[in-house]
């Protein structure tokens, strides 16, 4: 009794017994005079941490506390660095076009839009039985060309009823990877969305040949998310495609949920991310910088905390000039980290779990590069 005691009091005076944040580094660079950027992810047992301020972060050299004050350090806005893309595939085959279902369709389309492109570029394409998907929203047109290209799709008729599910995963992941190649910044990410109604009826591409392309080097970090309609579905196939999250809808009136379900899911993800910008004390040597993060409750009382841990160089660092910390940063895209996707042990002890959805910083051929 006196020993639980004990260890409830001890846990109390730390962090609430609070969980173990997973503070996952994606990049990190680092120029004259003295700025170092650190862009990584914050997630609590997989969850998305989002909100937290400079002031929620601790830096440390070499173990040594770096003064907020000295160190000016900052959380820049993301985009300066990274790119985020979603794109949505919505099946316009017959069953949907004449059961009446796609005014609901296009209405929830609407609102996924709107709530997604928040936080990132939203691209859609229709697909059906036909052999190529159709291209209703390209990734930078506006609100109101988005707005028109939905829209368009109530009136959507078929060239072939059939659904050609498997061929439209395959052209979407590649419709996604060439639009964020044409985005200059090194760090990108993308979403693909699927909405279908039923399983691939045409037979033009196997499910051993979508799931090849799927795992290849070049898609195997794309979040990949299915909604599904209609009480039909082959669940166990539509979840092979969304390894990421699967969203079923037995009934029309169910669409809109699913979508917002599956949006809030991705928009949650985006608010994970954070840039940290500061000036380091170092003016030379190799240096071992320590980012502690630490979430607080709505009281105030921090819960748990998280960290990161890696090596700089800080070559004839030092001013003049003098160091801005809202400097953009310059990330390098020959520096090798370890893929998100690997699971190694953190911090904590626990494994990192997946960093990013669509990991493809580095080299174009390889998510993980940068």
């Amino acid at each position: 009794m006196l020993r639980r005691l004990a260890s409830a009091l001890a846990c109390l005076s730390l962090f609430g017994c609070g969980s173990t944040l997973s503070v996952t580094r994606i990049n990190s660079a680092e120029a004259k005079p003295n700025n170092v950027w650190v862009f990584f992810t914050v997630e609590d047992d997989e969850e998305p941490v989002a909100g937290l301020t400079a002031e929620d972060f601790a830096i440390y050299e070499d173990e040594s506390l770096v003064s907020p004050f000295e160190s000016q350090q900052v959380i820049q806005n993301p985009e300066v660095a990274a790119v985020m893309y979603t794109h949505l595939l919505l099946d316009m085959s017959g069953s949907i076009t004449e059961s009446g279902e796609a005014d609901a369709v296009v209405d929830a389309a609407h609102k996924f839009s709107e709530r997604v492109g928040k936080t990132q570029k939203v691209g859609v394409s229709a697909f059906d039985g036909s052999e190529d998907i159709v291209p209703v929203v390209r990734f930078t047109e506006a609100k109101g060309s988005v707005d028109g290209g939905l829209d368009g799709l109530r009136a959507y008729e078929p060239k072939d009823p059939s659904t050609n599910l498997h061929g439209a995963v395959i052209q979407g992941l590649e419709t996604l990877d060439k639009a964020l190649a044409k985005d200059k910044r090194p760090l990108k990410f993308g979403t693909l969305v699927v909405f279908t109604d039923g399983t691939d009826r045409a037979h033009r591409v196997t499910a051993e040949e979508m799931q090849e392309v799927m795992g290849s080097e070049e898609y195997a970090d794309f979040e990949i998310y299915v909604i599904g309609v209609g009480a039909e579905l082959e669940e166990g196939a539509l979840r092979e495609i969304g390894r990421d999250g699967t969203e079923l809808a037995t009934e029309e009136a169910n669409v809109e949920e699913a979508f917002t379900r599956v949006a809030d899911r991705i928009d949650n993800h985006a608010k994970r991310f954070y840039l940290l910008s500061y000036c380091t004390p170092s003016r030379s040597g190799t240096h071992t910088v320590r980012i502690e993060a630490r979430a607080t409750d709505e009281n105030g009382k921090r819960t748990s905390k998280g960290s990161l841990e890696y090596e700089f160089q800080a070559e004839k660092f030092g001013p003049p000039p003098t160091c801005d910390p809202e400097r953009a940063p310059d990330f390098p895209l020959d520096k090798n980290l370890e893929p998100p996707g690997d699971e190694d042990e953190g911090d904590s002890g626990k494994k990192k779990s997946k960093a990013s959805g669509s990991f493809k910083a580095g080299s174009p051929s390889r998510p993980g590069g940068g």
